[in-house]
């Protein structure tokens, strides 16, 4: 008697839940009875009477799940391109939405739901309604975590668009570094291009790789995990923008920006790659010639429409300023890659620089445009001429580039066989003298800290062109000559000095460049100390040690944002460890 199963009759109404699964699937009366309930029992299925009673996962559960994994794993076998989902959860209320019998088994997309947090579409990835969006204005930090994106399509070609507030949000994250990766661009304008149709935004060629740098620059935040993402879509846009006639500015800036990415990761060779894109560019497209192609009416056939001037607006200033971005670039990571460099500058019209000064963005945007001067920019700018436009911040730098590849090719001229020439005494003298000239038009540096933040960087990063440019002038005739020794000691030595007015948030603002000038300053400072190590009597070297630290400081804080840094770290350290 005491082990004979309970009556229905003396259960009474079984609790909500408590009937087994075959049951609730059929909405049968369920006895709950265990090991098999009465209507299990009668159609003879009671090896399948299960219940759910929340302490774990049935045979059944388990089954399913390993199913759906492997049909997963199929079809990621069959298809590389398929994506499965990231997250899995059991439905634990599969059994009462379908429509199967109890021998059959679900469809993935019925039994699982799949989640997924990723601000970056794929290929398994459902669309999620506009409305679903939440404004992120003013966060202190956002996070991709809420967004899941769409992929949007146009009748001319395909585009990978971001929702607004996404793209909103990633130029948000990019606007305060556009100086820092050589991009100067109205960001306003940009920013409200976004509501503007298709055919009118930037091209995105352009736009991924301004959010590959958002993304870059979130580092180690979440978003710096879709790097890759943006940075395929930049890559696959390219071929379709060259192939456009009113993009090739949006090329040339987004060649600047990859080639930048590229070089401050240390990939070197496809750094180099864009970089020499780039500029072949720009002076394919008279960019470099702007004066010799204005007064010829732009009317070459290889002059793209989006390159023909319209002065006295945003759009014509951008194209100045493209035209220095890339400039900067080829200039000093021609020096830093030991390569030619890609833009002409000769005596030649057709192969020099007449493009004029660029100004500040906001002064194109209130119609100030220099087209005053005919003469070849750089090269009167080395001459010793001076221009009143050329005094604006992101003139300054440029005037930097030039002077730090100036100065590396004129020492490459000279080799250790032969002794230093007249023709080359006299041009190191006179390029020398251009440094200290253009120093002293400089704001001090004990004076940079009353400087706008945008503009205190970019003159942080000239201070360290130009006493670098000092560097690579003397450096190659130093262990032959006291004077040349003794100068590139003191121009290391301004380095550190420079260094040492710039705190710590500063660093998430230098440009990558400053690092290569910061190899060249430890490589003076250890030649240096090595000399005192070496001499008789014994000089105290500490001041030259503390240095050192500074310097190892400085490109130890570069360096988990710049990872082309990180070798040269690695030196400094090994030489300040204790003998």
């Amino acid at each position: 008697m005491a082990n004979k199963p309970i009556e229905p009759a003396l259960q009474g109404t079984l609790q909500r839940g408590k009937a087994c699964l075959r049951c609730r699937k059929r909405k049968m009366r369920c006895d709950g009875m265990k090991p098999s309930c009465q209507q299990c029992t009668r159609a003879k299925k009671a090896d399948g009477c299960e219940y759910d009673d929340g302490k774990g996962k049935t045979r059944t559960q388990i089954l399913r799940e390993t199913i759906v994994k492997l049909e997963h794993r199929i079809r990621e076998l069959e298809d590389p391109e398929y994506v499965s989902p990231s997250v899995t959860l059991f439905d634990p209320h599969f059994h009462s939405r379908s429509n199967s019998s109890s021998s059959s088994f679900g469809s993935p997309e019925s039994s699982y739901l799949s989640t997924s947090q990723s601000p970056f579409p794929s290929d398994s990835s459902p669309a999620s309604p506009p409305d679903s969006w939440t404004q992120l204005q003013g966060m202190p930090s956002p996070s991709p975590a809420s967004f899941m994106p769409d992929v949007y399509f146009d009748d001319h070609h395909t585009r990978f668009q971001p929702p607004l507030e996404l793209a909103q949000m990633l130029l948000d994250i990019f606007s305060p570094h556009s100086r820092q990766c050589g991009l100067e661009i109205h960001m306003g304008t940009l920013r409200d291009s976004l509501t503007l149709p298709v055919s009118e935004q930037r091209h995105p060629v352009l736009m991924n790789a301004i959010y590959l740098w958002a993304c870059f620059i979130s580092r180690p935040e979440p978003l710096s995990q879709h790097e890759e993402h943006y940075l395929q879509h930049s890559l696959e846009a390219l071929p379709e923008a060259l192939r456009s006639n009113d993009k090739t500015l949006d090329v040339i800036q987004a060649s600047c920006l990859l080639s930048l990415y590229f070089l401050a990761n240390g990939r070197l060779l496809e750094g180099s790659y864009h970089a020499s894109a780039a500029a072949s560019l720009c002076v394919q497209t008279g960019l470099s010639g702007r004066q010799s192609a204005e007064a010829q009416g732009w009317s070459t056939d290889a002059m793209d429409s989006d390159l023909k001037p319209a002065l006295n607006d945003i759009r014509d200033g951008e194209r100045i300023l493209a035209f220095w971005q890339v400039y900067n670039l080829d200039r000093c990571w021609s020096v830093v890659l030991r390569k030619p460099c890609v833009i002409p500058d000769k005596a030649d019209s057709r192969q020099s620089i007449h493009c004029p000064w660029p100004q500040d963005i906001k002064d194109y945007q209130s119609g100030h445009i220099d087209t005053r001067s005919s003469l070849p920019t750089i090269r009167s700018f080395l001459s010793g001429s001076v221009s009143p436009s050329s005094f604006s911040v992101p003139a300054l730098r440029v005037k930097a580039s030039a002077l730090f590849a100036s100065a590396d090719h004129l020492s490459s001229k000279w080799t250790s066989s032969s002794k230093p020439t007249t023709g080359l005494n006299e041009e190191m003298r006179s390029l020398e003298h251009t440094i200290t000239l253009f120093l002293s038009t400089l704001v001090s540096i004990d004076q940079l800290d009353a400087i706008l933040p945008e503009e205190r960087h970019s003159l942080i990063m000239a201070h360290t062109l130009a006493h670098s440019a000092t560097i690579h002038l003397h450096r190659s005739f130093a262990l032959d000559d006291a004077i040349s020794f003794d100068k590139s000691s003191r121009a290391s030595r301004a380095c550190i000095s420079v260094i040492k007015h710039i705190s710590d948030r500063d660093f998430a603002f230098l440009e990558p460049i400053i690092g290569p000038c910061w190899w060249s300053v430890a490589d003076i400072i250890i030649r240096d100390l090595d000399a005192l190590e070496r001499s008789w009597p014994l000089v105290d070297h500490n001041e030259l040690r503390n240095d050192l630290g500074i310097l190892l400081y400085a490109m130890t804080s570069l360096s988990t944002r710049f990872p082309v840094v990180a070798p040269a770290v690695s030196k400094v350290q090994k030489c300040l460890a204790p003998q």
